[in-house]
């Protein structure tokens, strides 16, 4: 029991500092990491007892982990912001300003489908340039705030 507890730690830890960089809309939803995480422990667990090595252990449960959570709308937005904005605001600036932007743009991800390979799709450039559009509109607005 005491394995399966550290095991547990680590997860919802992992799982955590992923969700506060890049889906900070998920990093408060306690249920989903300590779900998530309890599902990853007892995977990494039954794998274990089934004899996989501590690596294929370790690649079953970074899958299951981390299932669904390799696009990240946030990232995308901060990707914008670093790309558009870096020569009109200090690096320290960027991701409290992305941050500020990504409720502002959520609307404009609701035409896509968005898997986890969809940075890698043709679709994506439209999608970073109607999010550059909608950051400088919002700009021309309201400012630098």
């Amino acid at each position: 029991m005491e394995t399966q507890q550290k095991d547990l730690s680590y997860f919802r830890l992992r799982l955590q500092e992923l969700l506060n960089t890049g889906f900070p809309e998920k990093s408060w939803d306690k249920q989903f990491i300590n779900e998530r995480s309890s599902w990853v422990a007892k995977a990494y667990e039954g794998a274990f007892l089934s004899g996989n090595t501590i690596e294929q252990c370790n690649e079953i449960a970074s899958y299951i982990l981390f299932e669904g959570l390799h696009f990240s709308k946030f990232d995308t937005v901060f990707q914008v912001v670093c790309n558009e904005c870096d020569t009109i605001m200090a690096d320290e600036e960027l991701r409290p300003f992305a941050l500020k932007m990504f409720p502002v743009c959520e609307s404009v991800f609701v035409g896509y489908q968005l898997e986890d390979d969809f940075a890698y799709t043709t679709d994506f450039e439209i999608l970073y340039t109607e999010l550059t559009g909608t950051i400088a509109i919002w700009i021309e607005e309201n400012g630098l705030q």
